[in-house]
């Protein structure tokens, strides 16, 4: 097994926010596709390492408590944690050293509702 992950997917219940949202934080663009009746939005990836994706389902909600993600903070997560708020989230945790060895970490909530966290070396 390469990674203990291989996909992640993040409920949210307004696709175009959503991807407004995660575009800005991570200054990327996403790839929105329709997949059968539903629209989706990719988050880029190598399809060597983890990906995934957002998505509307009227059964699957956005949720505060639950299964935390940590998403990739590239070198230092704080570049990604100062535009969450501008781009309609809300960081709960500013950047927190876990340790020396394992680095940083910060959780947020995305324009949707997600509590997630970020994971940096620096």
């Amino acid at each position: 097994m390469k990674n203990a992950i291989n996909w992640f997917a993040i409920p949210c219940s307004d696709l175009t926010r959503a991807v407004k949202f995660y575009d800005k934080i991570f200054d990327f663009k996403m790839n929105v596709m329709k997949m059968g009746n539903e629209e989706m939005a990719f988050f880029p990836n190598d399809r060597d390492g983890v990906g995934g994706h957002i998505y509307t389902l009227k059964n699957f909600k956005p949720a505060d408590n639950g299964l935390i993600l940590f998403l990739n903070g590239g070198d230092d997560l704080q570049e990604i944690l100062n535009r969450v708020e501008s781009a309609g989230g809300k960081i709960v945790t500013p950047k927190t050293q876990i340790s020396p060895e394992v680095g940083y970490m910060g959780y947020f909530t995305d324009s949707e509702g997600n509590k997630l966290a970020l994971h940096s070396p620096k």
